[in-house]
């Protein structure tokens, strides 16, 4: 363990992004210091990671004098995004959009010479990025910034993150994007070529909703199990009558709440019929062959978002929709099933979060070994081990 890769992973929510680094990259990294507002969240965390995860304010926690905020090589993390959310358009005084600067406090304390801090993509090109991009370099950072499809790295899930890397001594951009695993099967080989970033050697197809819980039984019940998991959280709801009937009006993958309006009017909202157009995944069945989308943190209620099973008419499961965010069955949530819920939909996927662990593996050597030849070299061992290494505990959808 002393030769672990010493991480600090803020505002880290259950520990998605540190399940990556240290779960599944296949590298050495070891959380040393964590935070998280959310004391349910705190708890799952030390649960599955050692007891160094501190909950609350950060901003508060940092001006304790009697805080000490350990060395660590790497710090990660994912300031609250919901400023730059789609759905706070109007909201331009957002304070949650300032906890960047907290952030790099901790950077700067810590004494890390990489960061990767991790969010939607609305993030980029914004005044904030430019504001985080000049305090980076005021630190002496190099950067990188872009969005990474989660699906072209093995996550069942069409989410899109932004991801922002400062390195002291190396250049991110010969380390950044990180090779794609997975590739959309809908495009022919010549279209893949002109998507953007390179595809490992090895790329597969994207992992779907059949990879991913196909094998699970139906739910039972409506309250976590004192079951092994995965049969822990695989549980259901119960729904009214009228809900029921709406499931069942619209029995096809990939129906949505137009379908629902067309084939059964009487069951249809209101407020859904004066709404002709947007909010197409509204109460929309997933597709066993695809990638499902976006899981936010009420997955568990259909009119939502596109949260129906492809063919059972109910809601998916807190067990489904941690697979499509691939924690492994083996991660011990703790909490009420609510928070829990928040915790899942929060995360940033393990899978996604190790392909950038890998990078941040070589940019690591790379900074120890301080030669340029020798990050040239490093940089393609990684290209190479992402192509055709990676771990077999790290391929396929986490179990």
């Amino acid at each position: 363990m002393s030769d672990s890769i010493r991480i600090i992973d803020l505002f880290a929510g259950a520990g998605g992004l540190t399940a990556g680094f240290e779960w599944l990259s296949g590298h050495e990294f070891r959380s040393v210091w964590a935070n998280d507002f959310n004391s349910f969240a705190a708890n799952t965390y030390n649960q599955n990671f050692g007891d160094v995860c501190r909950s609350g304010d950060i901003v508060d926690i940092l001006a304790d004098p009697d805080t000490r905020i350990p060395s660590a090589d790497v710090v990660v993390g994912g300031p609250p995004c919901q400023g730059f959310s789609l759905l706070n358009k109007k909201r331009s005084d957002d304070p949650r959009k300032k906890l960047w600067i907290p952030f790099m406090e901790v950077v700067e304390r810590s004494g890390a010479p990489i960061f990767v801090m991790e969010n939607v993509p609305q993030l980029l090109g914004s005044l904030e990025h430019s504001e985080i991009a000049g305090r980076a370099v005021e630190l002496g950072f190099l950067l990188w910034a872009g969005a990474l499809p989660a699906a072209d790295y093995g996550v069942p899930q069409t989410r899109k993150r932004a991801i922002i890397v400062g390195c002291k001594g190396a250049d991110p951009s010969a380390f950044f994007p990180p090779l794609r695993t997975h590739f959309d099967p809908r495009k022919k080989p010549d279209q893949i070529s002109l998507l953007g970033g390179a595809y490992a050697n090895t790329a597969k197809p994207w992992e779907t909703v059949r990879d991913a819980i196909a094998d699970l039984p139906h739910p039972r019940g409506t309250e976590i199990r004192d079951d092994p998991a995965p049969l822990n959280l695989h549980f259901g709801r119960n729904p009214t009558a009228k809900s029921r009937a709406r499931y069942r009006a619209i029995p096809e993958q990939g129906m949505n709440r137009f379908d629902l309006q067309r084939i059964a009017p009487d069951l249809t909202p209101d407020c859904w019929i004066r709404k002709k157009s947007g909010g197409t995944d509204l109460f929309g069945r997933l597709w066993w062959d695809r990638p499902s989308f976006t899981i936010r943190t009420e997955f568990f209620k259909p009119e939502k978002g596109r949260y129906l099973h492809p063919e059972q008419h109910r809601p998916i499961t807190h067990r489904e929709a941690a697979r499509f965010q691939t924690f492994p069955d083996s991660f011990e949530f703790t909490g009420t099933k609510i928070e829990i819920a928040r915790q899942i939909g929060n995360a940033v996927p393990p899978r996604l979060a190790a392909a950038v662990a890998r990078q941040v593996y070589a940019m690591w050597e790379c900074v120890q070994n301080r030669n340029d030849d020798g990050c040239v070299h490093r940089e393609q061992e990684a290209l190479d081990y992402v192509s055709g290494k990676e771990p077999e505990y790290a391929s396929g959808v986490a179990r």
